[in-house]
């Protein structure tokens, strides 16, 4: 994985010292991607790589360096560095007979040190989008904890803000966004910081999904899921039907924009994911709560998390029952940290008055006990409960909602109030910004 030549220009190689690279093993077509600390004193070469420490010498611009994983195993590496850049080979156990060797090409970019140590607002305006959650795509930009990212996204028709197609339809994504420091078992916390929309339309659908039709309904229904055209009233924050008639004529309906797409990229050996699919990585969640003001937290798969954002809503009922929500152009604001060392079980969202867990699985019944799990996991870290005192409290306070049935996926979220939480000690988990 290379960053693109502009965003490297912008931060030239100076010095290797206590640097930071991100290395891509090409092991038979399949990139693993570590993250490569460096301490260069002189020519001898200390760090770690994916967490394993190293040794290694720096000669001119030949790296060599050894990796000792914690079961013995030793790979070699060397490379030889070009600016920004680095390209070798590594020489591995191999990965069916660990007393055999394997070869495998490998590369590597440096990390840019941030300018300076206070969190600063990044105005990024894309070039292209993203039609899959994927590791391989080249970061957008590079951020770091605590920093925020303003930008504009597209409707899930690939349409801006000036009614322009700029995108494949299905959801297209804004990003990578890599964010300097995340591991895998780290968690981003992404805080929706403004929300707005940015167009006077939006697009959607009469009908309802097939997960909902009876076959009286699914009769009845045969005919439908023709466009309709929504106008924003974006002074008054309201919403109606373009050119509704009788019963319709004066419906409208107040606004609330929200993001149903919002993913980190897939760990190794999964495969990139159609931004229309939803995991425990995130995706086209299609969850109404990802909205001005609330926390997602999402478990980082790959070193940067690499963080897609897209497919803007003026407004969703639960579920997403007409396919489409009100889809529509937005001007985000987000706002990244990061916890080190917290696993979670299934992407979480904070508002300022609920905790909820999302479950996402082919099934509602499956859906349901993934965002049970997720909500009990929540208990015991924050709250400091064990199981049995996790289940008494699920069991006077959960909340389920539907929220997604648009996609292949079922979506459920579990909810409590945090009013009926805080007699409870919060464990505050540390954050890195």
């Amino acid at each position: 994985m290379t960053l693109s030549s502009l965003l490297l220009s912008a931060f030239p190689f100076t010095s290797l010292a206590a640097d930071q690279w991100i290395l891509a093993t090409d092991l038979w077509g399949n990139s693993a991607r570590q993250t490569l600390d460096l301490d260069v004193q002189g020519t001898r070469v200390s760090g770690t790589l994916g967490g394993d420490p190293i040794t290694g010498s720096l000669n001119g611009a030949q790296l060599k360096f050894t990796a000792t994983g914690s079961d013995g195993q030793v790979y070699h590496y060397d490379g030889r560095i070009d600016g920004s850049h680095m390209q070798g080979r590594s020489d591995e156990p191999d990965t069916n007979n660990r007393s055999a060797r394997a070869a495998h090409d490998f590369s590597a970019w440096r990390v840019p040190s941030p300018p300076d140590k206070a969190p600063r607002l990044h105005h990024f305006t894309p070039g292209d989008y993203s039609n899959t959650f994927s590791a391989d795509r080249a970061p957008a930009l590079v951020i770091w904890p605590g920093d925020s990212v303003q930008t504009r996204t597209l409707d899930s028709g690939g349409v801006d803000e000036h009614g322009i197609t700029r995108a494949l339809f299905g959801n297209p994504q804004v990003g990578p966004f890599f964010v300097a420091g995340a591991e895998p078992g780290d968690t981003l916390a992404i805080t929706i910081s403004s929300l707005k929309l940015n167009r006077d339309y939006a697009d959607s659908l009469d009908g309802i999904v097939g997960r909902l039709k009876t076959p009286r309904i699914a009769t009845e229904t045969a005919t439908l899921g023709k466009p309709v055209r929504w106008e924003l009233d974006r002074v008054r924050g309201m919403a109606r039907p373009q050119g509704a008639s009788g019963a319709l004529k004066h419906f409208e309906i107040p606004v609330k924009p929200m993001l149903g797409g919002l993913a980190v990229a897939p760990g190794f050996g999964y495969p990139p994911f159609s931004t229309g699919d939803t995991g425990d990585f995130g995706g086209n969640m299609d969850f109404n709560a990802v909205a001005e003001g609330n926390t997602v937290y999402l478990e980082v798969r790959q070193p940067g998390a690499l963080l897609y954002v897209g497919d803007g809503h003026a407004l969703q009922g639960d579920g997403e029952t007409s396919q489409w929500a009100l889809e529509t152009s937005l001007d985000v604001v987000l706002k990244v940290d990061l916890i080190k060392k917290q696993s979670i079980a299934t992407p979480r969202v904070e508002s300022p008055t609920q905790i909820m867990t999302l479950g996402q699985a082919g099934s509602s019944d499956d859906a349901l006990r993934l965002a049970t799990s997720g909500m009990l996991q929540w208990l015991r870290q924050s709250y400091g409960l064990d199981m049995s005192q996790a289940t008494q409290v699920l069991g006077v306070a959960v909340q389920y909602n539907v929220v997604n049935l648009a996609g292949r996926s079922v979506g459920v979220a579990a909810k409590i109030d945090k009013a009926v939480l805080k007699g409870l000690a919060l464990t505050a988990a540390k954050t890195s910004n």
